[in-house]
C-alpha cells in the first residue's frame, strides 16, 4: 500500500489568504518541491511557486516548511513521518505576490547602493589565504533565506535602516578583497545599519551554502566600524590631525 503526504499550502495574495489541505502520494527520494509540483499537476494548476534549477543552486524555491526557512528542492519528504502534516508558506519577510511567490525586489534595490569593486593600481599580488577568505562569500546563491529569518527584517521590518545579512556578506567580499580600494565603512555603519545585528547567528543556521555569515562577515564589519568611529584613540587623532582614518 502506497503512503501519502498531507500538505497544508498557503493560497492567497497580498490581500490575504488561507492554508489549504492537499494529499499527495509519497515517492522515493521525494522533496517538498516535488510534492508541490504534484499538487500543481493534479489538484491546483493555478498554484504559484517559484523554482528553477531544482538542485539547490539557484535559490529560487525558498519558502517556509513547518515554520523554518528552506530551499524546498532540498528538503526531503522522508524527514517528516507519515501522518504528519507539512505546512508550506511563503517567506514571511517579503510581500506575497501569489501563493508561495514573494516580492523580493527590495533586495535588488539594496544591492544597487553598494559601491562596486575598485581595483588597486600598481602591483596586483595577494596570498592564497587572502583569496580563500573572500571566496566563501561568493558561494551565496541569493535564496534570501538569511534575509527572511533575520528578526530585524522579519519582525521589525526595518528595511529602510538595515540591509540584511545577504548584503553584509556581499560588502564583506568586497571590503576584504586584497585588491579592492573602495572605503565602504560609512555605508556599512549608516545606510546598511550593521549595528542593528545582534549576532544571533540565525542567518548562519539557515544558509544552504554553509557560509559563516555572522563570524566571517558581519562581526569583522562591526569591528571595522567600531575601530573607525568608536575607538577613543582614533577619535582623538581625528580631532588633532583632522580627516578620516585610512581604510583598515
Amino acid at each position: 500500500m502506497s503512503s501519502t503526504a498531507q500538505l497544508k499550502i498557503f493560497r492567497g495574495d497580498r490581500n490575504g489568504g488561507a492554508m489549504v489541505d492537499y494529499e499527495v502520494p509519497r515517492t522515493p527520494g521525494m522533496v517538498v518541491l516535488d510534492a508541490v509540483h504534484v499538487v500543481q499537476a493534479t489538484q491546483a494548476p493555478d498554484l504559484a511557486v517559484r523554482w528553477n534549477c531544482k538542485a539547490g543552486k539557484c535559490g529560487s524555491c525558498s519558502a517556509e516548511v513547518n515554520g523554518k526557512p528552506k530551499l524546498t528542492c532540498m528538503e526531503r519528504m522522508d524527514k517528516y513521518p507519515e501522518g504528519t502534516a507539512i505546512s508550506i508558506r511563503p517567506m514571511k519577510t517579503f510581500p506575497v505576490i501569489k501563493d508561495l511567490v514573494t516580492d523580493v525586489s527590495w533586495n535588488y534595490a539594496v544591492n544597487k547602493k553598494i559601491p562596486p569593486f575598485k581595483i588597486k593600481e600598481g602591483e596586483r599580488k595577494y596570498y592564497q589565504y587572502e583569496a580563500d577568505r573572500v571566496q566563501e562569500f561568493r558561494k551565496c546563491i541569493e535564496c534570501f533565506l538569511c534575509q527572511n529569518i533575520c528578526h530585524v527584517l522579519r519582525e521589525h521590518q526595518l528595511k529602510q535602516e538595515f540591509a540584511g545579512p545577504r548584503f553584509l556578506v556581499r560588502v564583506a567580499g568586497l571590503e576584504m578583497h586584497p585588491l579592492d580600494t573602495e572605503d565602504r565603512t560609512e555605508l556599512i555603519k549608516d545606510a546598511m545599519g550593521v549595528g542593528f545585528c545582534n549576532i544571533t547567528k540565525c542567518c548562519t543556521e539557515v544558509c544552504p551554502e554553509s557560509i559563516q555569515i555572522t563570524d566571517n562577515a558581519i562581526i569583522p564589519l562591526k569591528e571595522r566600524v567600531a575601530d573607525r568611529y568608536y575607538d577613543p584613540i582614533r577619535w582623538i587623532a581625528r580631532k588633532v590631525f583632522g580627516g578620516n582614518d585610512s581604510r583598515q
